[in-house]
This record gives structure tokens, sequence and C-alpha cells, in this order.
């Protein structure tokens, strides 16, 4: 009678049940499901953020598309809307002064007023409440003649109550409701300003627009997509016309600018976590396969003795590692799934908690990454197996595991490293974490090889203590153990590091970009002749620190001698740079908060500016250009001999262009300040009071929610470190207990002359006391670099880490890798010394 040989997917599947039972694969699932719960989590958040932002698109700006003028929209805009059957609405908004009676007080608040007619909004809700103390609702109304609508902050900057009168201009109105959400607010700077909201038959009666009065007009559509999509088409040749200016059609990007930023900022940390876990996760995943094949060398050559062929044997392990790496994938998806919902609670307020359902994309992405971590990094040493000779039944010296081609490791790395650039959707954060990894992998190998070799030839073998000669010994014994040995556990040191550095340095820094001192008044429109008297005021409050400019108006007529138009440049936003004036600035000593990134700043250089980086790429600007200003008349001519790095979200005064001199007397200036205001009752009115003709700004609901959001991006980033942390740990845990074999087969050798456990015990700690010192303090000097290279390249901050980050990380390393041994290795030296010797090679 014959028997037929099992099928692959038969031998596979027993291998498979058999393994899970004996826990051989547990750290294998582990290391993946890690990994895609890391990334699928933030994957999941991401793709329903998106989703979120293109939902809500058509809210965030007013309407399916919106047409923006600083002057009265044409009234063809209307006749093409109307042919084409779409709804449309004008607004227009502007800043000005609202203002108590005197019989409440008399305070003045510099406010954002927006005029609104009947239709308004075309998408979205507006969401009002009776009273400061009672629910919001959503409404289809709009304000009815005669009263206003206003922020909540308004009644207590001005002291007064519900269905008392707000004076705007020429007239007065009675507060109706307060404005909860408005849903095309923007992100403006006069959009920091208390909201009050009137009918548009009022506005006439305020008597505040006059023909030069600078008011923001909001011409929106809505309708069918197509009827959309034509009027766009229409609107773009439009406002390409020569005869057409201060006019342009406004994107989803002009609609919440500060919190796209913020929510982008957030999701590179995010992501940097979530790449961090992944390719500590590959470095787990190739030790834990390559002990496991190990650890099946003599099965294998037993089945290959009774007859199984190489390619059936193969196949089954092919199938055991795609069911277990497509098991642990949909277990980390169904992870990240779990955690993603964790990220909109931290976020929330930041995030609408009612994100629409995520994407099927999310879920097939992370069971690619788990497959692709298992089949690159986990199957190349474990199909060795169906390559060990027959002959290894009696010899088992032959068949041991060679190290896997270059060509086979490099495939699979490279799609990995695809895969992971795919998901960090940052190319400069991708290429920075994969890269450094790479290069790091690179550097720890040929520094602990030179290490090792260094150890041996400076230790002395005649005076040096029995436990460190052995422990020498072994490490220079087998050098490629101990480079595999220290590379893997610098891998794993490094990532946490590189996390510690991030939560206590790189954090920081971005809090720093707003601290809770910053300026949280602007005060613009200051005489020259109030200049001491406004900063004596500040004195005698209690303000030592301000911000203090001039402020000169002027409008960019030459470059290099050359008349300039804004047709003559290809972009909208140089375009609109060239057609607006400029607010421009002097003084003798460079901002400190404006870093030089070209050129040299001479204080009191006659005929010198200085340029903001940004303009001067957006309109082709260079070192040694001559740029012409008309200020009040006069044109004035400099050459560029700096450009500067401005941060236009660090709530400091800032300009596009300064003069590097103290004085500037032949020109028309005001001065601009900012200062944060003391905790005194009564300070704004008493200012403006005072000086009735400043505009004072007040940001701090701006500044406290910059904090808020901070907080909560910070909360998100620490949770998602867990996963990392974990994956650090499984690479410590798999680095320091892949030698184990070695080490149980050398012990017993020692043993079985006479060895004393205690020796043994002080030759292991001496061993793992040295790998984690010298693993720790490579992987702070590479955390360092990479560090460095996160901060300036992708989160734009200036950092520099402090000279005891290598010497923490190395005790680190020690201690760390001294708990890992004690738990992974705890059971070499118990281990009966005949069953040890007996398993070894002959």
């Amino acid at each position: 009678m014959t028997h037929q040989a099992p099928s692959f997917w038969q031998l596979g599947w027993r291998a498979l049940w058999r393994d899970l039972r004996a826990g051989e694969l547990r750290l294998l699932i582990v290391a993946v499901a890690l990994a895609v719960g890391a990334l699928t989590a933030v994957g999941f958040f991401a793709d329903r953020l998106q989703g979120g932002l293109q939902r809500d698109a058509r809210q965030l700006i007013g309407g399916d598309a919106v047409v923006q003028s600083d002057h009265l929209p044409p009234s063809s805009l209307a006749a093409q809307a109307t042919a084409l059957g779409l709804r449309s609405v004008t607004t227009l908004s502007f800043p000005t002064m609202g203002r108590a009676d005197d019989a409440h007080g008399g305070a003045a608040r510099l406010v954002a007023l927006k005029s609104v007619a009947p239709g308004y909004p075309l998408r979205g809700k507006l969401r009002t409440a009776l009273s400061p103390d009672t629910p919001d609702q959503a409404t289809d109304d709009i304000p009815a003649p005669g009263t206003v609508w206003v922020d909540a902050a308004l009644l207590d900057a001005l002291g007064l109550r519900m269905g008392q009168a707000l004076l705007l201009g020429d007239a007065a109105f009675r507060i109706d409701r307060i404005l909860v959400i408005e849903p095309d607010r923007g992100a403006g700077f006069m959009s920091f300003a208390p909201r009050v909201m009137l009918n548009s038959v009022d506005l006439p009666a305020t008597g505040l627009v006059q023909p030069a009065s600078r008011v923001s007009y909001r011409f929106a559509v809505a309708g069918e997509d197509a009827a959309v999509r034509r009027f766009n088409r229409w609107a773009e040749t439009e406002l390409k016309k020569p005869e057409v200016r201060g006019m342009r059609l406004e994107s989803l990007e002009g609609g919440r600018p500060e919190m796209q930023r913020t929510l982008e900022r957030a999701e590179k940390f995010l992501n940097l976590v979530a790449l961090l876990a992944a390719l500590l996760s590959a470095v787990a995943v190739a030790i834990a396969a390559r002990g496991y094949a190990a650890r099946h060398l003599d099965d294998c050559a037993m089945l290959r003795v009774l007859g199984l062929s190489q390619g059936t044997m193969a196949c089954a392990y092919t199938f055991q590692f795609v069911t277990v790496g497509l098991a642990a994938s949909a277990i980390g998806v169904a992870l990240g799934f779990a955690v993603h919902f964790v990220f909109v609670v931290l976020l929330a307020g930041l995030v609408d908690a009612a994100l629409p359902a995520a994407s099927i994309w999310p879920v097939l992405f992370g069971l690619g990454m788990g497959l692709t971590l298992m089949l690159a990094f986990g199957l190349p040493p474990v199909l060795q197996l169906a390559q060990v000779p027959p002959l290894r039944v009696i010899r088992r010296d032959v068949g041991q595991l060679k190290p896997a081609s270059l060509a086979v490791l490099g495939l699979g790395a490279a799609g990995f490293a695809a895969l992971l650039l795919a998901a960090s959707r940052d190319l400069m954060l991708g290429l920075i974490a994969v890269g450094g990894f790479a290069v790091a992998v690179v550097v720890f190998a040929i520094a602990s090889y030179t290490a090792v070799r260094l150890l041996r030839a400076s230790v002395n073998e005649a005076t040096a203590p029995r436990w460190l000669r052995l422990a020498t010994r072994q490490l220079a014994a087998r050098p490629a153990y101990a480079v595999v040995q220290v590379s893997a556990l610098s891998v794993g040191l490094l990532a946490l590091v590189l996390l510690v550095l991030l939560r206590t340095d790189l954090i920081s820094s971005w809090q720093k970009a707003t601290p809770p001192d910053a300026p949280n008044r602007f005060v613009i429109n200051i005489q020259p002749e109030q200049a001491r008297a406004f900063q004596a005021s500040l004195s005698d409050a209690g303000v030592g620190k301000f911000d203090w400019y001039p402020m000169i108006r002027g409008r960019l007529v030459a470059i290099n001698g050359r008349d300039v138009v804004p047709e003559d440049f290809k972009t909208d936003r140089a375009q609109r740079l060239v057609d607006r004036e400029f607010n421009l600035s002097h003084s003798a000593e460079r901002p400190t908060h404006n870093e030089l990134v070209g050129g040299q700043w001479r204080a009191n250089e006659a005929g010198a500016a200085s340029v903001e980086q940004g303009l001067a790429e957006e309109l082709g600007l260079k070192l040694g250009d001559r740029i012409t200003f008309d200020m009040a008349g006069q044109r004035i001519e400099s050459r560029i001999t700096s450009l500067r790095k401005v941060d236009w979200g660090s709530l400091r005064v800032n300009f596009f262009v300064l003069y590097p001199v103290a004085q500037m007397s032949d020109v028309p200036i005001t001065y601009i300040s900012a200062f944060r205001a003391p905790d005194t009752a009564g300070f704004d009115n008493a200012l403006v009071r005072a000086y009735p003709n400043i505009t004072n700004v007040d940001m701090s609901s701006t500044i406290a929610q910059v904090q808020r959001v901070l907080g909560q991006v910070i909360r998100a980033v620490e949770f998602l470190f867990g996963f990392t942390l974990a994956a650090g740990l499984v690479v410590l845990f798999a680095a320091v207990t892949a030698t184990r074999s070695e080490r149980e087969r050398e012990f017993a050798v020692m043993r079985a002359v006479g060895a004393p456990s205690r020796l043994l015990r002080q030759v292991q700690r001496a061993e793992l006391v040295g790998v984690g010192l010298l693993a720790g303090f490579l992987a702070s000097l590479v955390a360092v670099a990479v560090g460095w290279a996160l901060a300036r390249y992708v989160f734009e901050f200036a950092w520099t880490a402090s000279p005891w980050v290598p010497l923490g990380g190395a005790v680190a390393g020690a201690v760390l890798a001294l708990a890992a041994g004690w738990w992974g290795l705890r059971s070499v030296l118990r281990t009966p010394v005949v069953e040890t010797l007996r398993k070894a090679p002959t």
C-alpha cells in the first residue's frame, strides 16, 4: 500500500498550527501587527479627515465657487450665474470700530463687520444662540433690519447685554443674537476680531463705506456641479483680462488655512511615529524569522530524509508565512481602526467628530504593508530551510543558514521603502526617516565591527578579570553575531532615543513658536506725535517688553530700473502682490525672530533693503537686485542686500521688506506695536480713549486656541508613541535573544569543564552591558543627526541637541539590554549541560 505525500498547503497548515501552539510565531505576529496598526491608525484618520475636508469644502468657502474682490463685483458675474441657473449672493466685510453708547460705558472695540443679503449662506448653516448661556441652533435666517448678530466675546469687551445698542458709524443696532458658527468665516487677520453681522439694507445708514474704503467683497454661487464648472471656466477667463484688477477665484486653501496648517503638521508628527514603528518592526521580523529558521533546521533535514521535495517544502513555508502575514495584518488593521477613533477624540474641536466613513484604501494598504514586511524580511531566511541537505540528520555541522543574497534583501527593502515613502505623505519626511535608518544600519555595522576589534586588542589577558577576558573572547570569537546584535540593538534604541528627543525638544520647539507670553495685542495707526506718549502709557501699565516698528505704505513699481505691472508675472499670487500696497518698515537692528538666510545685514547701510525669502522667490528677486517702491508719491530705489526667513504664524510683527536704517525722514509713517497686555481691568478701553485714532486688535482668544490645538496634537502623538515603544522593545528582545542557541552551547561547554554559574552570570552581564553601551552611544549620535534633519527640513524648527544625549543614550542602552537579556536569556544557565551538548553540531 502506497501513501500519497501531503500537499504543500496541508503540510503548511499543519506546521502553522503546530508553531502557533508552540509560540514560535508570536514575535513575528506581534511585530507585523504593531507596524500595520500604527500605519493604518494614521491612515484611517488621514483618510477620513481628507474626506471631511472635501465634503465641507463648499461650506468653508460659503458656496460652490466664490469670486473675491476689493471692489464691488461687476454685474456680469450675477448675469452669468443667473444664465447658468445658479443661486448667488454677495457679502462684504471690513474692519471698523464698534462701541457702546455713553450710558453703558462708551467702550470701543475693533470688530470685523460683515454685511449679508437674503440667501446667505449658500452652503453650510449659520448657528446662533439667543444669549451666551443658551444652546445654539442652526438657522436659515439673517439679521433682521435694525439688528445685529455678534460674537459673545464682544459683549464682554464692551460691557453690553443682549437687546442693548451697538453703535456702528452713524447708526445704532439692537444686539439680537449670539453668532456661534459662521461656515465661511476664514482666517484673515481681521477674522481674529469679534464678528458683527448685519443686514445689507442697513449698511448705507452706517456711513462706513466710502469711495476710498478698503472693503472685501465675496460673490458666491451654488448649484449643479456642471453649471458651477462652466461658471468657473468663464470666471477664470474673465479674471485674466488686463482691465480686471483685484479679483480672484477663491479655493478651499483660503478657507481655514490656520487649521489646515496645524492639521498638516500634526499629521507629519503622527506619520513620523508610525514610520518609526514600521522600521523597527521590519528589523524585528528579520531577526525573529532567522531565529525561527535556525530552530527548524533539524526538522527540515528529517523531512528531506523522508523524501519530501524541496519545492513542496518551499511552497509549504511560503503558504505558512503568507497566512501568518495576512492574519497579523488583519489584526493590525483592526487595531489601527480602533486606535484612529482615539485620534478623533484627542483632536476634538480641531476636527469634526462627524467625519465621513473611511474608504477601503487604508485596509488594502495595511494588508499590503504587512505582507511586504513578512515576505521581504521574514521569508528569505525561512526559504533556506528547503535547501537543508538530508546529511544534516547525522552531521549537524552542515546545512547552516547562510546570509540572504544582497539581491533578495535589496529588492525586499526597496519595496518596503517605497511603501513607507507612500505612507509618509511627505517626501522629505519619508526620505529622512527611511534614508536615515538605512544609513544608520551601515554605520552601526561598521562601527560595531571596529569596536569589537579594538576591544579584543585592548583587553590585557594577563591582568584583566576572568569575567572580562571570557566576555571579550565570546564577542571576538563570533564577530558576525556581535555586529548583527549591536546593529539590531542600535536600530531599536535609535527609534527610542529619537522619540525622547521628539517629545522633549522638537515638540517644545513647536510650542515655543507660540509661547504663553506671546504678544496678544496688535496696535496699528499710532501717529508719530503719539509715539513717546504711547510707549509711556505701556510702561505705566506694566508692559515692559513690546515690539515697536514704523509702518510705511508702499507699492512695488520697478525691479532693476524696469517698471513692473501684474501681467509681468505668471502666478496669481505674484500678480496680487504687485497690484497691492505693502506695509514696509525700517530698523537698524535685524528683528531677532527673523532668520537671515542670505546676504548680510549691515546696520544703517544706505540704499539697502532686506526682503522676505518667500516674497523673493515668488517675484524672482535675488541678492543685488534693485527694487523701487512708490511711497506717497516718492519713488525710492534700494538694493537687496539680505534675505530673511519669516514665520508668519509666530504672532510677532513681521514685514516683507525692511530697510536696515534707523531713520527714514522723507516718507510718511505710522507705528505698529505688539505686546502682552496686563491683566488690569479696563486697560484696552483706557488705551482707546487716550488714543482714539488707533486700531487695537485683541489676539488673546487666538493664542489660547493655538495653545489648545498644540496640546491636543501632542497628546495624539504621545498616544501613538506607545506603538513605537512596543516595537522598540520587541526589537530589543529579538536582538538580545538572537544568539541564544550559541550562548547555550558556549556556556554548556564552560559548565562542563567546571566554570561556576556565578562566573558565567558575570560574563553574560558584562557582554550585555558592553553591547548595550555601544549600541546606545551609536544610536544617540545618529538620533541627534536625524532629529536635526527633521527639525530643520520637515518641521522647520531651530534645534540643538543637548551634549548629554550620547551619554544618556549609552546608559539607557546598557540598562535596557541588561533587562531584555535577563528576561530573554534567563533559561540559558538553567538548561542541563547534557541536553545542550546533545543538540550541538558534531
